[in-house]
């Protein structure tokens, strides 16, 4: 991954070359809003910082790169009066803020899986015990049914589990 700074301030190829080698991530440099967007075109981006001067006088070009910027994060800095250890901290710090968030997205979703496939195994379990206790099926069908009925009871008994070992992570 990548970062791009969009920024016409004389030194920003050498700002970007100390954040690119603290980051270890690749720092490309866009003077203007005709090569930010090609830039954009071009490549993915992690992190899309903006002169904070840059989008104040021209807020329409700002929102046009952010909104060509993807899934890239936004950052607005004023590079006249910025250094390069401050940009570092904030990029960092949106990285991480991004990383955390799609692990919460993950458990969330994860979470939502579970509760979907606990849902549908409690309704194969709850249909063959109706379909066995309503006493007209044939016997073959009859010990099909109470195979599925003790695989999806297992099953229940482990998605369980797995909550509260889950639980007791988390907590």
């Amino acid at each position: 991954m990548s970062i791009l700074m969009v920024t016409g301030i004389e030194g920003a190829r050498n700002c970007a070359a100390v954040v690119g080698e603290q980051l270890g991530m690749e720092v490309e440099v866009a003077e203007g809003r005709k090569s930010a967007l090609a830039a954009l075109r071009r490549l993915e981006f992690a992190v899309v910082v903006v002169d904070e001067t840059m989008a104040a006088c021209d807020p329409a070009t700002a929102e046009n790169i952010w909104a060509h910027s993807g899934l890239a994060i936004p950052l607005q800095i004023n590079f006249a009066l910025s250094g390069a250890a401050r940009l570092i901290r904030e990029i960092r710090a949106a990285l991480h803020r991004r990383e955390r968030e799609q692990m919460l997205a993950r458990k969330a979703a994860a979470a939502a899986m579970e509760t979907e496939l606990k849902s549908t195994v409690a309704g194969l379990l709850l249909q063959s015990q109706l379909v066995l206790n309503g006493g007209e099926v044939p016997a073959s069908i009859a010990d099909r049914l109470r195979v599925v009925a003790d695989l999806a009871g297992s099953l229940r008994q482990q998605l369980s589990a797995s909550s509260q070992t889950c639980g007791e992570t988390a907590a």
